[in-house]
């Protein structure tokens, strides 16, 4: 049974034993299940990220964000490996949890590898795929996934970040570096984050990778978008993507660095909403 907390912090909703690891979770709207997967920014939540996606897909489907293992609220215990098997395993256990056998997963970046992972090794348990911005295939890591991943705690460091994340600089202040900052330090925040990605860092994006086999037998149909001047996830990823997957789309954002659901919130929910709604192709 889901446990609601009464806490006014909008990031915190309700917690849940996923595969065993303590597990914050957003769940509104009903409908078809439509699971979101967040990115792997310092200080990030599912809220976070997702903040501007949630009521807007609530109402069209029943949508699931939860904090993964080592980000925002969920659990961050001692033991916990944090690797594609646990996040997978978590994402998985939280679907059983809620008495979900089937649902939509949405990706991005960081968890578009995990919803490629999830859809590849738990082929019933995904209907439709939508990677954004998304990690899962071989690349050489770029200058601007190496600084995010590679971030320490300062408000200057924060801001260098938001500039590589966003096209739109307007959308950069002060008090959004300041928000940042403050959410990358609370209590145990940055020790999970540094100790997931350790410098040399290419490593952990070829261990993210799915076997492009893999990738190509997927049989969910895929929408697969991505900002054509991301700075952090190459382009030449979802254009891998959408060549691999036979039953796949492509769209591209202009003027759009990574964050494509913040940075065109309204076109991206509108499309994932239409994308996920459509009646089923044979």
């Amino acid at each position: 049974m889901a446990l609601n907390l009464t806490m006014d912090n909008p990031e915190i909703a309700s917690n849940i034993r996923a595969a065993g690891i303590l597990t914050n979770y957003h769940d509104v709207g009903a409908g078809f299940p439509a699971l979101l997967l967040h990115g792997s920014g310092p200080g990030v939540s599912a809220w976070a990220n997702w903040r501007l996606t949630i009521p807007a897909l609530a109402l069209h489907c029943r949508v699931i964000a939860p904090d993964m293992a080592g980000f925002g609220y969920s659990e961050r215990r001692a033991d916990i490996r944090y690797d594609l098997d646990t996040w997978v395993a978590q994402a998985v256990g939280l679907l059983d949890a809620l008495g979900i056998a089937s649902a939509d997963v949405v990706g991005n970046s960081f968890g578009g590898a995990l919803a490629l992972a999830l859809a590849i090794r738990h082929p019933s348990r995904v209907r439709r795929l939508v990677l954004m911005g998304s990690v899962g295939v071989p690349f050489a890591i770029t200058p601007g996934l190496d600084a995010v991943w590679g971030y320490t705690p300062s408000i200057a460091n924060m801001r260098a970040l938001l500039d590589i994340f966003a096209f739109d600089r307007t959308l950069v202040s002060d008090e959004l570096a300041q928000l940042r900052y403050q959410a990358s330090v609370r209590p145990g925040f940055q020790e999970s984050f540094s100790a997931m990605f350790p410098a040399p860092r290419q490593r952990w994006v070829d261990a993210m990778a799915a076997d492009e086999a893999a990738i190509r037998a997927l049989p969910q149909e895929t929408l697969v978008l991505h900002g054509r001047e991301d700075r952090v996830i190459p382009l030449s990823n979802s254009l891998t993507l959408a060549q691999w997957i036979p039953r796949s789309q492509l769209h591209v954002f202009g003027h759009c660095g990574h964050w494509t659901q913040i940075e065109h919130a309204g076109r991206f929910n509108r499309l994932v909403a239409d994308f996920l709604t459509w009646p089923q192709q044979s």
